[in-house]
């Protein structure tokens, strides 16, 4: 028998050095961007358009989000492995002692193209025109392959396609999160008042 109060240093390390391992892994698959990141998100959706979004794997399923509060909301969890936007436009209202102001972000005009890579969005709602090619709908969240970031719970609908376009889409979404999003020529307005993107 061991000594009481010693530790097993060969037993420490056959238990510790499996679970090093599995957290590194998930490290830097969370900072590459494989699996998404979750946040506490704020207590408002805000507003995204883009004139036109084509891409590589697009997918959907049923997720939720929490708020700071512990409120729970359903959203429709929507990914995109690889994609390009023009005309992008983010704005959200915030509400200050001085009255409302909109933060409006903006992306991808005069011939520019925004790119993005494991793009995730939680969203609320939304209406685009759309284009999609090798469709998947039915199947099972957990297996989608498209976007391993943005797979929804065992046994619940998801959806997928090879390639996609959408035009003139309007989101209300409550988080965007993404490995990579690359704007030529971002811009960033505070704005008195109310002035969203639609």
């Amino acid at each position: 028998m061991a000594e009481r109060g010693r530790v097993r240093w060969k037993r420490f390390f056959l238990i510790f050095t499996p679970v090093a391992v599995v957290t590194s892994l998930l490290v830097g698959a969370t900072a590459q961007g494989v699996i998404g990141a979750t946040f506490v998100v704020s207590g408002d959706t805000f507003k995204l358009f883009t004139g036109e979004l084509r891409g590589q794997d697009f997918t959907l399923a049923g997720g939720v989000v929490r708020t700071k509060k512990g409120q729970v909301i359903p959203v429709i969890v929507t990914g995109v492995r690889r994609a390009v936007a023009t005309d992008l436009c983010t704005s959200a209202l915030v509400r200050t002692p001085a009255g409302t102001i909109t933060i409006r972000i903006t992306g991808g005009r005069d011939g520019n193209e925004v790119t993005i890579e494991d793009l995730v969005i939680d969203v609320a709602a939304a209406q685009s025109a759309a284009t999609l090619r090798d469709v998947e709908l039915g199947r099972d969240a957990s297996t989608l392959d498209g976007v391993p970031a943005a797979r929804g719970p065992a046994g619940s609908f998801g959806g997928q396609s090879s390639t996609f376009t959408l035009r003139n889409t309007r989101l209300s979404a409550w988080a965007v999160t993404a490995a990579t999003l690359s704007l030529p020529d971002l811009g960033l307005k505070v704005l008195r008042g109310e002035h969203e993107c639609f």
